[in-house]
């Protein structure tokens, strides 16, 4: 008896500390940056950014997002804005510029975690972003019929989203260049370079997490591939809870499969660099749907949120997913 407390002890032990280095030194290194990703935004033209709003979350936080009002053209409804990982609401400027001039309201969130909304890199919880977004959608009321879209990571989670319990909040969904998963055939390694992940800590942090220990989940367990510059307007790093929560659930076929009740769509450059684009029609076939997968020729990753064909594409699309969409529920 003594002999089995003896090895349960140590083996405990044994466990105990090979956690504590993964969490101690298993973070995640600093990547190169990655000039694909940053330099396309320092050629656009910021003039008529709109200045920050906030609306209350649940929690008492104050969250920033920015409206951009359609022209001559009327209401068509509103589409809700969500960027990629490290990013904010200004980088999606131009696509919501495009929405706006097609005749929607418009709206880039600064995702919590990122820009002005909480501190940067960190959320409280895993599932307090779909609490943020619902939120917002109580707190707001955009016009109806209203579409989620959301760009590489945010794409990522706007599928989350779609295969939630709160799907009909939103009309259709738009996943620009979504993230899907690592283990999805549309991954490249490490996202083509932008992301470093520090695996060990992740690991160690899950099984805390899992066991209700959270005292280490401020650390970070992703680097994103950005220049000195850069790292003082962007977000730098992830802690566990956001990276757990700001991407598809772990089981993104289920994901896939559980979003069979509403309109979705993809779009996606044909050169992007972080994900194989040409196998995304692949990659949600195999998981039980067939939705409609749109490439566009000769675009990069970013260049997806920037470019006047790919803006045209995502609106056409938007209006084709509503066209006989069901008006979403509001949140309560």
């Amino acid at each position: 008896m003594n002999v089995l407390l003896i090895t349960l002890l140590v083996s405990a032990c044994i466990v105990v500390s090979l956690a504590g280095l993964a969490i101690a030194f298993g973070g995640p290194a600093e990547p190169r940056p990655m000039d694909s990703i940053s330099a396309p935004f320092k050629a656009v033209d910021y003039s008529g950014l709109p200045d920050l709003q906030r609306y209350r979350a649940r929690d008492g936080s104050a969250l920033a997002y920015r409206t951009y009002v359609p022209g001559e053209h009327g209401h068509k409804g509103s589409v809700v804005l969500v960027h990629g990982s490290s990013a904010s609401s200004q980088s999606m400027h131009v696509m919501a510029s495009g929405f706006a001039a097609a005749g929607y309201v418009a709206y880039a969130l600064d995702v919590r975690g990122h820009g002005e909304s909480g501190t940067r890199g960190r959320i409280d919880y895993v599932g307090q972003l779909e609490d943020d977004l619902e939120d917002f959608v109580r707190v707001v009321a955009p016009p109806q019929p209203v579409t989620l879209a959301g760009f590489s990571s945010g794409g990522g989670f706007v599928l989350r989203v779609a295969g939630s319990p709160v799907r009909a909040l939103f009309s259709g969904y738009l996943l620009l260049s979504p993230f899907i998963s690592q283990d999805a055939r549309s991954q490249r390694p490490n996202s083509g370079g932008w992301v470093s992940v520090g695996l060990p800590r992740y690991i160690a942090l899950g099984v805390l997490n899992a066991a209700g220990v959270r005292a280490f989940n401020a650390l970070p367990v992703t680097r994103f591939a950005l220049d000195e510059a850069s790292k003082a307007q962007l977000t730098a790093s992830y802690s566990f809870p956001l990276a757990q929560n700001f991407r598809p659930q772990q089981d993104y076929r289920a994901n896939i499969r559980n979003t069979a009740d509403v309109p979705l769509s993809v779009l996606a450059g044909e050169n992007d660099e972080a994900f194989h684009a040409d196998r995304f029609a692949e990659v949600f076939r195999s998981a039980g749907r067939d939705v409609p997968v749109v490439l566009i020729p000769g675009l990069g990753h970013i260049a997806l949120t920037l470019d006047p064909v790919a803006v045209k594409a995502a609106v056409n699309a938007v209006e084709s997913m509503t066209a006989s969409a069901p008006v979403a529920r509001e949140a309560g």
